[in-house]
Formats: C-alpha cells, structure tokens, sequence
C-alpha cells in the first residue's frame, strides 16, 4: 500500500488540512477497521477496487465518490481488487464551509457525495480520470473548492469562530472546563454546544477524546513509550480510563492493537 500526502495551495491551507492518494496495487481482500479521526473527507475513487462500509448488520459497496462523516467509532470496511484513490481531508471544522447541511447528519456514513453537490462533482470526477497526472488531479480539486469557497462567505465568520473555539479546546491536553471556554469566546456553554456539533458534528467532549485518542495513535506508532507514559502524556487520569476510550473507538485495547494489523490505519499512522 501506498499513501502520499500533499500540501493544499496557501489559499486553501485555512479550510483542507491536505489532499492524498491512496494506492494498493495488491490484488487481494482484507477487512479493516476505521478509527475516528476528527476530520471528514471527499474520497475520488480512480480505480477498480471495490469498498465497503458496514451498516447495521450487513456491509454495502460504498459509492465512487464519497462522502466520509465525522466517524465517532469503529467503523468495520471490507476491500477488494486493487486501489486508486484521491482525497480531500477537511479539518474538523472546515466540512462545514463545502455542505449546506447540518454536519452531524453525516455521522457514521459514508455517502454518495454526488447526491449532495449534483453534477458539478460528477464532471469533477470525469475529469479526474481522464489524466494521470497527480498535479493535474491536485488543481482540479482546488479549482472546486475555490468555487465553493467564494460561495460561502456569508458563514465564514461562524465557522472561523468555530475553527478558534475548537483550537482552545485543543491546546489543554488534560481536557476543558467548556465554561471556561465558552466565557472566554463570550457565548454560553449552550450556544457553544450548539455551534460546534452544526459544524462539526460532534459535541465538545467528542472531540476532546477524539483529539486525545489520535494523539495516542501516533505515540504507539513511534513506539518510544510504554502504554502508561502515552495515557498520561495524552491527558488520561490513569491506564484505566485511556483503555477505555481507546477501546470504545477501536473495539480493541492497545494491547491488542499492537498485536494485530489494521492496514489502512497503519499506513495512515506513518504519517
């Protein structure tokens, strides 16, 4: 497998955190699971593989392009054939500058992004595959989303207070007193509630955990610090509590995460 990142143009750097091509030239099916990640992602799917997500009890093929919610556990998906695909990773916020719709209806689907934003992404994905070029591929995405974002300038100024109160709560690695936060951007705690979960889909404690538990993610990949020294470094009381979120969004300890492979999540954890 192959995962690549690359750096969106300066205009764009306040609303994608980057774009990304994933590869698998490997003919074969494996299960995996997806962990939450905090972001939501636009996926051009450019090969012949085949994905898919579960829902409920069953699993269903997910569509070309897709549309990734804020995924709040672990999310099983099943593979086939080989892989060619082009993503957009929003920033937790930043999803909301693209979609009219409240973001927390997203939540825990992957859905067909042509049914949201019609024809204009259906021609943008044409497009995309008839070139190779990975810089062509690249402005063609910003090109789309420079159209969307002249749009949308009306609800920038909500957003963006948004994107501040949520790098508030990201800066205190122990957790947050929400009142706190909410006094200091001058709204009520119900307000803040509010604002955040419309344009993000998820409640402040939500992405506090979320933020926490990614943190633990990239200390297990180093692999520099035993379980105990990462639950405190990532703002956990003790193991007990870090066991118990990072299982509640993996369906594994860490124990076991070590021990067993998750392709997908490892090759983005390299990163």
């Amino acid at each position: 497998m192959e995962f690549r990142e690359i750096a969106p143009s300066n205009i764009l750097k306040p609303y994608v955190a980057c774009f990304y091509l994933f590869k698998s030239d490997e003919d074969i099916a494996f299960d995996d699971i997806v962990f939450p990640s905090g972001y939501m992602e636009m996926v051009f799917n450019l090969g012949q593989g085949i994905w898919e997500s579960s829902v409920g009890d069953t699993f269903v093929q997910t569509p070309r392009i897709e549309l990734w919610g804020q995924i709040t556990g672990p999310l099983a998906i099943k593979s086939k054939g080989k892989h060619e695909m082009l993503g957009i990773r929003f920033y937790t916020h930043s999803a909301a500058y693209f979609l009219n719709d409240e973001i927390g209806i997203f939540n825990d689907q992957v859905y067909d992004l042509a049914d949201i934003l019609g024809n204009p992404v259906k021609n943008l994905h044409a497009l995309l595959l008839e070139t190779d070029e990975l810089s062509e591929r690249i402005s063609l995405l910003e090109n789309f989303l420079l159209k969307k974002v002249e749009a949308v300038q009306k609800r920038s100024l909500k957003i963006d207070k948004v994107a501040d109160i949520l790098n508030s709560i990201r800066k205190d690695v122990s957790g947050n007193n929400i009142e706190h936060v909410a006094s200091r951007h001058g709204i009520t705690t119900r307000y803040l509630h509010k604002l955040i979960y419309q344009h993000t889909g998820l409640s402040p404690k939500s992405f506090d955990k979320i933020n926490r538990f990614q943190r633990s993610l990239k200390l297990i990949a180093r692999n520099e610090k035993n379980l105990t020294s990462i639950a405190y470094d990532c703002g956990y009381f003790d193991q007990s509590h870090f066991i118990k979120d990072f299982k509640s969004f993996t369906s594994v300890t860490p124990s076991a995460y070590l021990e067993n492979k998750f392709p997908v999540n490892q090759v983005f954890q390299q990163q």
